[in-house]
């Protein structure tokens, strides 16, 4: 007997009301945390003792957030199911001194984060958002969701063999965005920042701030059976996943206990703090077992019996370069969730990974299709290998298939990601 799905149409309108209101991986979090207290979780600090009783919990630090469900009377020895994903995005980010400019216009200094295709951030209506650090030691989100900034092209006319000979940017000197015109003083930026959101002058002393798209998604084609938008690298893994652990906690008691475990840094490596490289799930999980009065031993059966879904996008085929997938694998729109497989281990999925999603697929009703790249092509990573590995837990790769990943707006079936949130569900269940 299936069970009857949880998610429609109506996750993929909530999912564009998510992206809009998620320009950067603290704000991803803050939403997140938002939801799932409305589904009953509470945050409790890393710094506090933690208890042993039942119920949903998550602990935010910096563009990542952990969240676990659990259930009445779980043993210590209870395994783990998680999905996992991660908040950001490739983008241009704020350098830490930004007021820049030349020949009477007003600049933003900015470094490129991650691997965007830079031509998608050209010409486009691009806002300021982030995370600003104040003289008291508290932190604020900050997103001026507006026309602010603009990455401007060269005009064909001074760039004649641009369509013959292909864009070139250089990443210094091509990327710059203009604010304004006159001369950049410095402190301009952030006085800005502040009168905008209403802080006194002097008031921050820190910042990581970020450019973002301001055209907000929408549904694409024909009969709006496309979804255009901003960040669906990763974000939404990050809302299927939020939205299967809210459901799962609130629909009875699950055989295992279920897991988001949504990290920052994927794009550039994820080896910080709050990336899928360092200590944060690991720890969680520990005390988690601890806190209902685990041994060591406990903790060792726990993470032997937990799986892991390392759910991220990968790439629809392209109708105009179908050449550069492989021929016999060709992910399309609305076909639902792909199983992502590499066999030189750049996605963790293997045989019985397949099974596991397989399984859970079928539980939720859901088809599913695999992904493989093509052998001439290299292939990108996630952050499975590096959690299979790093806690040497069973780890498949799924996501959802896409066309133009890492531009300023990528491009999915309205299908597909209610989809990964039924299938998610699915697998949190046990």
């Amino acid at each position: 007997m299936r069970t009857p799905s949880r998610f429609d149409r109506g996750h993929t309108d909530d999912l564009m009301t998510f992206l809009a209101a998620t320009p950067t991986p603290y704000h991803a979090v803050a939403n997140a945390a938002e939801r799932l207290e409305k589904a009953g979780f509470r945050q409790v600090a890393e710094t506090d003792a933690w208890d042993g009783t039942f119920g949903g919990r998550f602990v935010l630090r910096g563009g990542a957030i952990i969240a676990w469900y659990v259930p009445e009377g779980a043993a210590p020895h209870t395994p783990f199911r998680i999905v996992g994903a991660h908040t950001d995005s490739p983008n241009l980010r704020v350098k830490p001194l930004p007021d820049s400019g030349a020949h009477g216009w007003r600049q933003v200094a900015v470094e490129i984060y991650g691997g965007p295709l830079l031509n998608s951030w050209l010409d486009r209506d691009l806002g300021l958002a982030g995370r600003v650090s104040l003289r008291d030691g508290t932190t604020r989100l900050v997103n001026l969701d507006r026309p602010l900034l603009r990455v401007p092209q060269l005009a064909i006319h001074l760039d004649r063999s641009v369509s013959s000979e292909g864009l070139k940017l250089d990443k210094q000197r091509h990327l710059q965005p203009i604010w304004g015109l006159g001369t950049s003083r410095e402190g301009d930026l952030i006085a800005f920042v502040e009168q905008e959101t209403g802080l006194a002058a002097g008031e921050i002393t820190g910042w990581d701030l970020m450019t973002h798209s301001v055209e907000p998604p929408a549904n694409l084609g024909r009969d709006g059976e496309l979804l255009a938008g901003p960040r669906m690298d990763n974000l939404l893994s990050v809302h299927a996943g939020t939205a299967a652990l809210a459901a799962v906690s609130t629909a009875g008691e699950p055989s295992h206990i279920p897991v988001l475990a949504a990290f920052d840094h994927e794009e550039n490596g994820s080896q910080s703090d709050t990336g899928a490289d360092g200590p944060l799930l690991g720890g969680v999980l520990e005390r988690s077992v601890f806190a209902r009065g685990g041994t060591y031993e406990d903790r060792a059966r726990a993470f032997a019996g937990t799986v892991c879904l390392s759910s991220d996008t990968g790439h629809a085929v392209h109708p105009n370069y179908a050449e550069r997938h492989d021929p016999t694998h060709h992910p399309r729109a609305n076909g639902g969730p792909i199983l992502k497989v590499n066999v030189n281990n750049r996605y963790a999925t293997d045989g019985c990974g397949r099974a596991i999603f397989a399984a859970a697929c079928e539980k939720a009703g859901v088809p599913f299709q695999s992904f493989v790249s093509n052998n001439a092509m290299p292939c990108g990573t996630t952050i499975g290998p590096i959690t299979a590995a790093r806690h040497g837990i069973t780890t498949v790769d799924v996501g959802v298939a896409i066309l133009s990943m890492h531009s300023a707006r990528e491009l999915c079936g309205a299908d597909d990601p209610f989809l990964l949130a039924n299938s998610l569900a699915a697998f949190l269940e046990g």
